[in-house]
């Protein structure tokens, strides 16, 4: 993993962290967050790091495109890059803002690099666990510099434990994982921070994460880092998640065996 551009882009955002979004962490008064949808926020942090961070991946990359998720608010024709020619970044430039709104952690800053429509790189920063994990297709995934490898023993389903995003899964799915559940050794309620969920699975924290939302800055970065640690990142009809795919959820998992097992314990009934 020789690139140079692992690290600069990974320095790139924790200059982003620590120049703009953990000073104002815990910091914000009410003028400096705003609803951009009902139940969605934003805050002054977000947009100052999206600018900071996609100034610098445009001179990482010239003529690149960024699909930034508040540039996304503001002009949604910007999705239709994701799956055209050339370099492409989704910034991700504070998930999970309902927690740093709130004063809560964890919140992360991520980036991912899709080529003609293939997602080639990713990074998540956790800046206040310190957490940096980077990856490059075909060359592996490494947590604050060191490889990492997800898959391994293939516990009990009784023994497994992950989390399952609940809340926008339609009635049916919902009802079919909460009773799933029930078979899970341990179903998390989530961390609001889809970030930190996949740095989870990473470090063996959990075992698997389910979402229905699959917005593409939330998932393009933690998607290829599973991906390249040895797990798997599915819709739930089986099909390989791409980040311009929508509305089929997104089972993420250890392993693919792990994949399978979860996936008949929480959808198949």
């Amino acid at each position: 993993m020789g690139d140079p551009l692992l690290d600069d882009v990974g320095e790139l955002l924790r200059q982003a962290a620590a120049q703009v979004v953990v000073p104002l962490f815990q910091r914000l008064d009410a003028a400096d967050i705003a609803e951009k949808a009902p139940g969605e926020v934003v805050t002054v942090a977000d947009r100052r790091a999206e600018e900071l961070i996609s100034a610098g991946l445009r001179k990482l990359r010239p003529g690149s495109m960024v699909v930034g998720e508040e540039a996304v608010a503001d002009d949604p024709e910007l999705l239709r890059h994701l799956r055209g020619a050339g370099d492409v970044w989704l910034v991700d430039p504070v998930d999970g803002t309902s927690n740093f709104a709130a004063g809560r952690r964890p919140f992360a800053l991520m980036v991912a690099l899709l080529t003609d429509g293939v997602q080639v790189a990713s990074w998540v920063y956790d800046p206040l666990a310190d957490n940096l994990a980077s990856a490059l297709a075909g060359e592996g995934t490494r947590l604050d510099g060191t490889r990492v490898r997800t898959a391994g023993p293939v516990p009990a389903v009784d023994a497994l434990r992950g989390t399952a995003m609940t809340r926008f899964l339609p009635p049916d799915a919902r009802r079919a994982v909460e009773a799933g559940g029930r078979r899970i050794g341990e179903l998390l309620p989530g961390q609001h921070c889809a970030g930190r969920e996949y740095l989870d699975i990473l470090t063996g924290e959990q075992h698997f994460v389910l979402f229905w939302r699959t917005l593409p800055w939330d998932h393009a970065p933690g998607t290829l880092l599973v991906r390249e640690a040895g797990g798997v990142a599915r819709c739930f009809d089986g099909t390989d998640y791409h980040p311009a795919d929508d509305g089929r959820g997104l089972l993420v998992a250890a392993s693919d065996e792990v994949w399978t097992e979860v996936r008949a314990a929480l959808l198949d009934g």
